[in-house]
């Protein structure tokens, strides 16, 4: 099937695109060039090839959620510049009304 410029004047406008007329050249070109490429694709004999219903890891590798030694309070903030009891001590950046 061999694209015509009506052809990517109809997609451009589906995608609400204005195309000049070296736009539609160089568009009508590169689809044409696309096509090409997938017939290509649909020459080459796969036989022998399993099929494939997607590449995507179906599900993450996990780790089991085991608790592990941690900092005491007093460890975590003893570097910090500033603490409190409850923890770190930032500097307020949103005014109270």
């Amino acid at each position: 099937m061999a694209i015509t410029d009506e052809d990517v004047l109809h997609v451009a406008k589906l995608a609400r695109l204005a195309l000049d007329r070296d736009e539609l050249q160089s568009m009508t070109t590169e689809l044409r060039q696309i096509l090409g490429h997938i017939a290509e694709l649909t020459e080459v004999n796969t036989d022998s090839v399993e099929a494939t219903a997607h590449l995507a890891v179906l599900q993450m590798p996990t780790r089991p959620d085991a608790p592990h030694a941690q900092l005491s309070p007093e460890t975590a903030l003893s570097e910090s510049p500033r603490a409190t009891p409850e923890g770190f001590a930032v500097p307020g950046f949103v005014s109270d009304p």
